[in-house]
């Protein structure tokens, strides 16, 4: 744990203040700051009242005039001001376990941190919480939390993560349920594990506990599973099953709740070759981060903008390159475009995923070492513009899984590569530039 200030914002209310770097943060309005969770707390109230401890451990107390809500603006020499929780799991489909070798070292860690699923939406299974992390947690009640569930069958819950004791947090559940924490679920479906009766079973589990939202998909599955339990992918067949039962499930919910609160995702309408809810279904897009309404989300926000855009002042090339399972749609989004505008042309190229294996196929999983190798026959006809998902990239960053950067691509393939964020609007943006 550090709460040792490194530096402070410029014009903030803590340097306006007279803190100084160096200092350690020792209590905020009576209440002792060990990490970020306490800090952001406390550190919310106006005019708060700060220790401090000096390098040679004199302490001082000193008044902050700010406003409720206003960032002290203080910096620590981590995000969290302590060390990120490590998972004490062994799931079963756990997707590090089946990463390439020879990656960055930051791939192959496992947090299971509640405070990084308070703050960046993490999801966590809370089977690694202290009996005073959990009454924090209630205390201060922080929400929302994002839980992965999977499974409340206590001794699948158990199998499915490798842990004996996981089916100890399916009481943290409850009494988070019963303190009023908003809950946000995901079940990941391993065929002949736990779909079927277990999937009706947790569904039912996950609404008494009082989870406000849950998102289904289909367990991802790379080449790399050497020594691994055996895992097959959701079939065509199966995924139409797990697609009734969850919207049967979520109808019951909303005559209950006012609320569908279960979600299949994108991909499993994708496996079972079914058409994507309309955008109402998805109300207002709740588990977007998990997969749910994404390709609806992108597609409808695209057509808002086409509707109210202007012609281009001449032609507009350009490549998109993405994954498999997303190329029909942006297909599609193209034939629109040019039935509006003829002059704008573009080419999709789906990336098949040698990297993970052919059962992987989210343009977020794509690398740049499979863009380059799959692009470079057509080198001779991209155009000068490439557009490519931000998802494909480290988040705030230009590096792809394989540690290439954005650089290498245009480099290898003699384009400029226009990154663009996830969202229809800005798809179209790129699409209408020089």
């Amino acid at each position: 744990m550090s709460t040792v200030i490194t530096s402070l914002d410029p014009h903030s209310p803590a340097r306006r203040a007279g803190v100084r770097r160096g200092e350690k943060l020792i209590a905020i309005n009576g209440h002792d700051i060990v990490d970020v969770l306490d800090y952001r707390f406390f550190g919310y109230d106006p005019n708060p009242e700060l220790v401090l401890e000096s390098e040679g451990g004199a302490c001082r107390t000193l008044r902050v005039k700010k406003g409720e809500g206003e960032e002290l603006g203080l910096n620590f020499d981590s995000y969290l001001m302590d060390n990120p929780m490590p998972c004490s799991n062994h799931c079963l489909f756990c997707f590090v376990d089946q990463m390439a070798p020879n990656l960055r070292s930051t791939l192959y860690f496992k947090d299971d941190d509640a405070r990084l699923s308070f703050l960046i939406g993490n999801y966590i299974t809370l089977t690694n919480l202290s009996d005073r992390e959990i009454a924090r947690i209630m205390e201060l009640r922080i929400s929302p939390i994002n839980v992965s569930v999977h499974a409340t069958d206590p001794q699948l819950r158990c199998t499915l993560l490798g842990n004996r004791d996981a089916a100890r947090s399916l009481e943290t559940m409850r009494a988070f349920g019963r303190a009023g924490i908003a809950m946000n679920g995901q079940i990941v479906v391993c065929p002949g594990w736990n779909d079927g009766t277990q999937l009706q079973r947790t569904m039912e589990d996950m609404d008494d506990m009082g989870f406000v939202s849950c998102s289904v998909v289909p367990v991802g599955l790379t080449k790399y599973r050497q020594g691994l339990s055996k895992l097959r992918p959701v079939t065509q067949e199966e995924a139409r099953a797990i697609i009734a039962m969850v919207e049967a499930f979520g109808k019951k919910c909303l005559a209950r709740h006012g609320e569908r609160r279960f979600f299949c995702s994108d991909e499993l309408y994708l496996r079972a070759e079914l058409p994507l809810p309309e955008e109402d279904f998805y109300e207002g897009y709740v588990q977007l981060e998990n997969g749910v309404g994404m390709v609806r989300s992108l597609m409808e926000e695209f057509r808002s903008g086409l509707r109210l855009s202007e012609a281009p002042a001449g032609a507009r090339r350009a490549a998109l390159a993405t994954g498999v399972s997303c190329a029909p749609f942006l297909r599609e989004l193209l034939g629109e475009l040019r039935a509006k505008y003829p002059e704008v042309e573009g080419t999709v190229y789906p990336i098949v995923n040698d990297f993970f294996g052919h059962t992987i196929d989210v343009a977020g999983l794509v690398t740049a070492g499979d863009l380059i190798r799959q692009l470079t026959p057509h080198k001779g006809e991209l155009p000068g513009r490439l557009l490519l998902p931000v998802n494909m990239l480290r988040h705030g960053g230009d590096v792809f899984l394989d540690d290439l950067h954005v650089s290498d691509v245009e480099a290898a393939l003699g384009v400029k590569v226009r990154v663009v964020e996830q969202d229809g609007f800005d798809l179209l943006d790129a699409l209408l530039e020089e």
